[in-house]
């Protein structure tokens, strides 16, 4: 049983550092020696936790983006909020965070769409579907935006999600170039604010 949880403690330790490398150095740039290095791992031993750099990088988006799920679900849940308003909470936590982190990193989902394209069929396929989960999330939201009359009703919230999540992305690009939250908030105003609202 203690086997079990060391090798499972090493798993969560490399998952934790590769989101932190991938993030900062992309997918290229993220070597494997490197990455045991930063968490104490004895070399060549990469291989008895992960078949192949592709598959750890999967694991490591899928591993990124449950956070951020969680974050969403929180703000939905707060008593006496509406849809709107919750989408827009977990969206000023995020800014916040990329300000205490002087603009850096961005999104890991988008960095490595960027990076990668369609050159690794396992990690587009988790990107795919790590995208999707978010945007159904957020997707929630809207709907209920919607049952309380407060988001426009001739566009679906799927659609609503679909353009948050697209134009996050970009506002990312804009952040990093610009080292300014600006385009993040002026994304929210004009979608949460304006282009959404009934």
């Amino acid at each position: 049983m203690a086997r079990v949880s060391k090798i499972e403690d090493n798993r969560q330790r490399l998952l934790d550092e590769g989101v932190s490398m991938l993030t900062t150095q992309g997918y290229h740039g993220t070597g494997l020696k490197e990455l045991l290095g930063n968490v104490s791992i004895p070399k060549g031993s990469f291989y008895n936790y992960f078949d192949s750099k592709e598959s750890f990088c999967a694991e490591a988006i899928a591993h990124y983006l449950k956070p951020f799920i969680v974050q969403v679900e929180a703000c939905l849940a707060v008593p006496s909020t509406d849809g709107l308003t919750a989408i827009q909470n977990y969206f000023n936590i995020l800014i916040n965070e990329l300000e205490e982190q002087s603009f850096s990193g961005g999104c890991l989902l988008g960095n490595l769409l960027g990076e990668m394209g369609d050159t690794s069929d396992p990690c587009l396929k988790e990107l795919s579907h790590s995208v999707h989960l978010y945007r159904d999330k957020l997707k929630e939201g809207f709907e209920r935006a919607q049952a309380e009359g407060i988001a426009r009703g001739d566009i679906s919230a799927e659609t609503m999600a679909d353009l948050m999540v697209n134009n996050w992305q970009g506002a990312l690009l804009r952040m990093k170039v610009e080292k300014s939250t600006r385009p993040l908030k002026e994304c929210c105003d004009h979608l949460l604010a304006g282009y959404f609202k009934a």
